[in-house]
């Protein structure tokens, strides 16, 4: 059964009030809260194991490198990759993003073209600009409706022998927008040789994810989103992909050997992994993902699909209130505005008095505020440990602020 309290009962910050009301966190698609069960690993590491990895012959550096090793097993299953060293710790989204554009630089020509959407985060239109920069490729963008649906014959008008890389999120992050990826990934391979990257920041917390069977090049995702410590992430590729093309970061850990001469590269994943890693974050991602496991995908893609249909229902009811992207197919969030309120914010810090906590803004998102013509939206993104009674509070808190602010 899914136990709503139980799992609530997880979460100790959950308990504590925000300006004397209860804390009702809504900002999820920023960062999620943290269980007990990942809080605990992370001080067991630091204070029991804690020592680097993969270098040392004493017992605690053999224990903290195979708890490792075990989270990034876990991860592999978590995912389906095919093989272990498919999966390249990062510290999260942005970074494994900076790491495939950076690491294809010699694959990208003069007059080359890089596909995106109209969707993207800015740290998957950022990364693409800078490899343009250095490389001449020419950076095109699938267009979208005003319903945030993509419009996607414009890859059958695109997509030729020149399309080096299609990346583009799985869900938005902004309105919350289920991209079809496999149809994407199918036009792609029907009319091109492009290499496919995934952003998964927003889809991982919400279903499962089979790397396999979407048949993607590269699939990235942050571990902060999905109820791990900050600073973690994690980069999944094909094998023989990352095989060929060349590192990032240069340093330690990642070089087979080392002289002044000639320096070569370590065996996956190592090749990707310079410096010291976030041991403790890394291993917390494992009992994160045993988190998420034990409530099981189904049962969260669930209560978190019938929390976004209750709000919509909810915030709908208040006159003046538009959604983003309401009529397509959603998960984890929902973004609005009240009409004659030109500052989300002002609605925000109302709501935050009522120990709401949302996000404001353009949510790193600004080509999509521009198509609407907006300088940002509220928006409220939910996570399995949210409830019904929550989503009242932010009706009513909505409808307060109105009042206030008209």
């Amino acid at each position: 059964m899914f136990d709503i309290q139980n799992i609530r009962s997880q979460f100790p910050i959950l308990t504590q009030t925000v300006n004397g009301k209860p804390l009702v966190y809504l900002d999820n698609g920023a960062t999620s809260q943290k269980p007990v069960s990942v809080i605990e690993s992370w001080e067991k590491y630091y204070s029991t194991i804690n020592a680097n990895v993969h270098r040392g012959i004493h017992t605690l550096s053999q224990l903290a490198t195979e708890e490792m090793e075990v989270s990034r097993r876990k991860v592999q299953k978590f995912i389906n990759a095919k093989h272990d060293f498919e999966v390249i710790f990062t510290k999260g989204t942005t970074e494994g993003i900076n790491l495939i554009a950076y690491a294809l630089t010699n694959l990208v020509k003069k007059d080359d073209e890089i596909i995106i959407s109209y969707l993207e985060h800015h740290s998957n239109i950022v990364p693409w600009q800078m490899l343009c920069e250095r490389t001449g490729a020419k950076l095109k963008v699938i267009p979208m409706d005003e319903n945030g649906i993509l419009q996607l014959d414009f890859l059958d008008k695109n997509l030729s022998e020149r399309t080096k890389i299609v990346s583009l999120n799985q869900v938005s992050n902004a309105l919350g927008v289920i991209n079809p990826i496999e149809e994407i990934i199918a036009k792609t391979r029907a009319n091109s040789n492009a290499m496919v990257v995934i952003d998964g920041a927003q889809s991982v917390p919400h279903f499962k994810i089979d790397v396999q069977k979407m048949d993607c090049d590269f699939f990235v995702f942050s571990g902060h989103k999905m109820y791990a410590p900050m600073g973690t992430g994690i980069l999944y590729g094909k094998e023989e992909i990352l095989r060929k093309i060349q590192p990032f970061h240069g340093g330690g850990e990642m070089i087979a050997t080392c002289s002044f001469e000639e320096t070569t590269y370590a065996d996956l994943p190592f090749k990707f992994e310079a410096g010291t890693p976030n041991v403790g974050g890394n291993i917390a991602l494992g009992a994160a993902i045993d988190f998420m496991e034990t409530l099981g995908h189904e049962h969260i893609q669930t209560h978190e699909n019938a929390l976004l249909d209750y709000a919509q229902k909810k915030l709908l009811e208040i006159e003046g209130l538009k959604i983003y992207g309401e009529k397509a197919n959603r998960t984890g969030v929902v973004s609005f505005n009240l009409e004659g309120i030109g500052i989300a914010s002002d609605v925000g810090m109302i709501l935050d008095k009522l120990g709401v906590a949302v996000r404001t803004g353009h949510h790193c998102t600004q080509p999509i505020m521009k198509f609407f013509n907006i300088a940002g939206t509220v928006r409220a993104s939910f996570a399995v440990y949210n409830t019904f009674e929550e989503i009242d509070i932010l009706a009513e808190g909505v409808k307060k602020a109105q009042r206030m602010l008209m």
